[in-house]
């Protein structure tokens, strides 16, 4: 029997798998940037609650498997991953506001499905095949690439 989440009037097991790109498929996640990239996005999930199973950080995109409680919707949850990431990256790296004139980081939109068309395993393979997904300095279970 698969573990439920319980909240104060809730029970639930909703996973996401989670997808976004950064504006012009430009490959600057890596370095310093793709370690502060993945300490970002582990911030906000932990703030908001919400648990981040598996994910991984590639050059121009990012990859998120996780449990989002019901109260939070998932845009509401990918604009803040977007928006705060975009800001802190671009203030803390001046060298990303040379690429990205206008502010903005993050290409618009994201992908999103349920793991109940495609199973927890399928998913947990595509990412976990990805180059280098597995190394040992793991912050949240977000691999870099």
């Amino acid at each position: 029997m698969e573990k439920y989440t319980k909240g104060s009037h809730t029970i639930y097991h909703d996973r996401y798998h989670l997808v976004w790109i950064v504006k012009y498929r430009y490959r600057v996640l890596s370095g310093k940037i793709q370690i502060r990239a993945r300490e970002i996005l582990a911030h906000i999930s932990e703030e908001l609650g919400i648990k981040i199973l598996n994910g991984v950080i590639s050059g121009d995109h990012i990859h998120v498997f996780c449990s989002i409680p019901p109260h939070i919707s998932i845009s509401e949850y990918m604009k803040k991953m977007k928006g705060r990431s975009s800001y802190k990256l671009q203030r803390e790296f001046p060298e990303l506001k040379k690429k990205f004139w206008g502010r903005h980081f993050w290409g618009r939109g994201y992908f999103s499905t349920t793991s109940g068309n495609v199973t927890d395993d399928m998913i947990n393979e595509y990412i976990n095949n990805h180059l280098d997904a597995h190394r040992s300095e793991n912050i949240e279970n977000i691999s870099l690439e």
